[in-house]
C-alpha cells in the first residue's frame, strides 16, 4: 500500500536591507509581493489598494532611515549640524563654549604730585604718591568702558630706591624752584562691565547644586564668596583640588618678578558653562557636604562599609551605590544655608580694540594713599589725573562661530593638561603668566645624572634685551606652576642656561666704484638682525655657510677673504659680558658651531663685537 509522505518544504523569502530612499523602497516591496503573492494580488499600481499599502510603507521605511542617518551623523562633529548636538560634542572634546571676548588696553596714567627738596635735589613728595586701585574706570571717546585690573602703585621704587614712575615734566616757578611734578605709570585696563548678583541657597542638602547669572556675555568670574567669608574657586574640572594663588613678592627681585606664585587647596569650587542659546552662564559647585569635610584627597573607604546586622553567616554580593560617595569632598563642598556674593565681568566685542589715544576719560578713579593727607591736596592730584593709550587695544573678539568652535574641538581631543612630551613642557613654560616673571628662552635635555629626570635650562631678558640668569623668585613660581601638570613619576631640574657672547671678525674685498665705509656697515646691519638674539635658541648652532652667504651677498663686495668667530667673556674694554669660557676651535664642526650643553649664542654688543675690514 502506498503511503503519502508529506514533506516538511521551508521556503525561504530573499530579501534586502540595501534600501535608503522612498522610491527603491517602493520597487523593492513591489517585487516582493509579486513574487511572494502573485496569485492573490495582481493590480499594484498607485490607484489601487495594494499601490496604497506599498506606497505606505515605503513611506515609514524611508523616513526611518532618513532620522536614522540622521542621529547617526549627529554623533560626529564633522556631520553635525543641530546646534544643542554640537555643542555637546564640543564640551566632551574638553573645549569651553566662550562667548565675545573683552579687549585689553595698556593705559598711561599721569598725575601732578607736589615736590620737595631732599639732599638738594627736588623728588616728588612720598606722602603724596598715591596708589591707584584696580575696579578703576577709563573710558574711550565712544563710551567703552575699560576697567583698570591691577594697582597701580605710584610709590613703588627699584633695587636702587628710585622711583619706577617716569617723570614726564615739572612746573617750575620764576624763582628756580619746582612746585610739582607730573609724573606717569602705566597698567592693564579690560573692557567690560562689573556687576554683582547675591544668591541666597536654601538649607537642603543638594549635590552639584547650579545658579544662572542674569547677565549675557559673561566674560569672567571675578570672585564668588559667601556670608561666612569663605572663597570658591574656579576650575576647568571639579576634580581640580587645587588652584593657583598669587602674591606680591617683597624680595629683592620684585622689579624683574612682580608676584610671587603659590598652590593652595580649593574645597570650595566651581565650573562654569555658557549657552549659545541664551547666551546665560550657569556655575555648577560641588557634592560635598560641608559638615563632612575632609582633608583627605581619596575618602576613607572603612567609613563608607556596609554593616551586617543579625546574626548573618551568608550573605550574597552587595552593589554597592556610587551616590555614597558624593558627600565628601572629593568634588568639592556644595554650598548651603548662606548667601552667595558673585562679582563678574560682562562684555566685550571686535569693537572693543579701539585706536591709539581713544581712552582718554576718567570715569571712576580710586586712589589709596600710604599716609593721611589733607583733603584738598588729595583732591588735587585726583583731579589733575589724566589717561590715555599710547598703542592700540588689542584681544576683543565676537563670539566665535559653530564652525570656529568645531574646529578647536578636533584639535582639543588630542591636546592634555599635563607633561608628556619634551613640547608638552616648553609649551607649559612658555604659558606661565607674564607677572610671575617672564622666561625668554628655554632648553629641554637629557640629565646625564638622572635618567628618569629632565633638564629644563632658562634664561631671561633684561630691560636693554640682553641675556640674564633667571631670578630665584621666578625659578620658584615655575616649580609651583609645573608641579600641578607634572607626571608624578617625573622629575625636572631647573637649572640656568649658559650665555656665551661671540663677536665676529670678517675682511672682506671690495668692487672698483663702491666706497668701503658704506659695504662695511651694510654688512654690519645685515650681520645684526641675523645675530639677533630673537633668533636663537638654547642649543642652537651657528651655521657658518649662513653667515658666509649674508656677507657676500652684500652689494659691493667682491670676495670673502676671512671670517672667524671669537669667544669674548667677563670685562672687555669696559664691556660686561658672560663669565662663560668657550672653544671657538673644539665646537667647530661640519661648517657649524655647536653651544655647550644648556649653551646659546648671544652677539651682547654688536657695534663693538662685529668688526668688518675691507681691503
Amino acid at each position: 500500500m502506498a503511503k503519502n509522505i508529506k514533506k516538511n518544504i521551508k521556503y525561504e523569502k530573499n530579501l534586502s536591507y540595501l534600501q535608503k530612499d522612498f522610491k527603491s523602497f517602493r520597487d523593492e516591496l513591489v517585487s516582493y509581493a509579486r513574487q511572494h503573492y502573485s496569485d492573490k494580488i495582481i493590480d499594484f499600481s498607485e490607484s489601487s489598494l495594494a499601490g496604497l499599502f506599498v506606497d505606505l510603507a515605503a513611506y515609514v521605511g524611508d523616513s526611518l532611515s532618513f532620522y536614522l542617518d540622521h542621529q547617526f551623523n549627529e554623533l560626529f562633529l564633522d556631520t553635525a549640524i543641530e546646534n544643542k548636538n554640537i555643542e555637546k560634542l564640543i564640551r566632551l572634546a574638553g573645549v569651553e563654549i566662550r562667548g565675545p571676548s573683552s579687549s585689553n588696553a595698556e593705559v598711561k596714567i599721569t598725575i601732578n604730585v607736589p615736590a620737595t627738596l631732599s639732599k638738594n635735589e627736588y623728588v616728588p613728595v612720598a606722602n603724596y604718591l598715591p596708589v591707584v586701585k584696580q575696579e578703576s574706570i577709563f573710558t574711550s571717546n565712544d563710551g567703552i568702558e575699560f576697567v583698570l585690573t591691577e594697582d597701580v602703585d605710584f610709590s613703588r621704587v627699584n633695587v636702587n630706591g628710585d622711583l619706577i614712575a617716569k617723570i614726564e615734566s615739572a612746573n617750575i616757578l620764576t624763582n628756580g624752584t619746582i612746585e610739582s611734578f607730573q609724573i606717569s605709570m602705566k597698567g592693564i585696563c579690560t573692557s567690560g562691565k562689573t556687576e554683582q548678583e547675591t544668591f541666597e541657597i536654601d538649607n537642603s542638602y543638594t549635590p552639584f547644586r547650579t545658579i544662572t547669572l542674569n547677565k549675557e556675555n559673561i566674560t569672567e568670574i571675578i570672585s564668588i564668596v559667601d556670608s561666612e567669608g569663605n572663597d570658591y574657586y574656579e576650575v576647568a574640572s571639579l576634580t581640580q583640588d587645587t588652584v593657583f594663588k598669587r602674591y606680591d613678592n617683597n624680595n629683592a627681585d620684585s622689579f624683574e618678578v612682580a608676584q610671587r606664585l603659590s598652590l593652595i587647596p580649593a574645597p570650595r569650587r566651581f565650573i562654569t558653562s555658557r549657552s549659545r542659546q541664551t547666551k546665560l552662564t550657569t556655575i555648577r559647585f560641588g557634592s560635598g557636604k560641608e559638615e563632612q569635610f575632609d582633608d583627605d584627597i581619596i575618602p576613607d573607604p572603612s567609613l563608607h562599609a556596609i554593616r551586617l546586622y543579625g546574626d548573618r553567616k551568608t550573605f550574597t554580593n552587595i552593589a554597592i551605590d556610587p551616590n555614597s560617595f558624593l558627600s565628601t569632598s572629593t568634588l568639592g563642598i556644595s554650598p548651603r544655608d548662606t548667601t552667595l556674593k558673585v562679582t563678574y565681568r560682562y562684555g566685550g566685542a571686535l569693537e572693543d580694540n579701539v585706536s591709539a589715544g581713544e581712552i582718554k576719560n576718567v570715569k571712576v578713579l580710586i586712589t589709596e594713599f600710604s599716609k593721611s593727607i589733607d583733603n584738598q591736596v588729595g583732591a588735587n592730584i585726583r583731579d589733575s589725573a589724566i589717561v590715555t593709550n599710547e598703542f592700540p587695544a588689542y584681544g576683543g573678539e565676537n563670539e566665535p562661530t559653530i564652525e570656529d568652535l568645531k574646529i578647536s574641538a578636533i584639535f582639543g581631543k588630542t591636546s592634555q593638561s599635563r607633561i608628556v612630551s619634551r613640547e608638552d613642557l616648553i609649551a607649559r613654560v612658555y604659558s606661565m603668566p607674564a607677572n610671575f616673571g617672564r622666561v625668554f628662552r628655554v632648553g629641554v635635555f637629557e640629565n646625564s645624572n638622572n635618567p628618569h629626570a629632565a633638564q629644563l635650562s632658562i634664561l631671561s631678558r633684561n630691560a636693554s634685551g640682553n641675556l640674564i640668569l633667571s631670578h630665584d623668585t621666578l625659578k620658584e613660581n615655575l616649580v609651583t606652576y609645573l608641579s600641578a601638570y607634572r607626571i608624578i613619576s617625573d622629575n625636572i631640574d631647573i637649572v640656568d642656561g649658559r650665555i656665551i657672547n661671540v663677536g665676529i671678525n670678517y675682511e672682506v674685498t671690495i668692487k672698483k666704484g663702491f666706497i668701503y665705509e658704506s659695504v662695511i656697515q651694510k654688512i654690519n646691519s645685515s650681520l645684526k638682525k641675523y645675530f639677533n638674539i630673537e633668533n636663537f635658541q638654547i642649543g642652537q648652532p651657528i651655521i657658518v655657510g649662513e653667515v658666509n652667504n649674508i656677507i657676500l651677498n652684500a652689494e659691493g663686495v667682491q670676495s670673502l677673504i676671512s671670517l672667524n668667530f671669537v669667544n669674548i667673556s667677563n670685562v672687555f674694554n669696559d664691556r660686561i659680558y658672560s663669565n662663560e669660557k668657550f672653544s671657538i676651535i673644539q665646537n667647530l664642526n661640519r661648517g657649524m658651531l655647536f653651544p655647550s650643553l644648556n649653551g646659546i649664542f648671544e652677539v651682547k654688543y654688536p657695534d663693538h663685537d662685529i668688526v668688518g675690514r675691507a681691503i
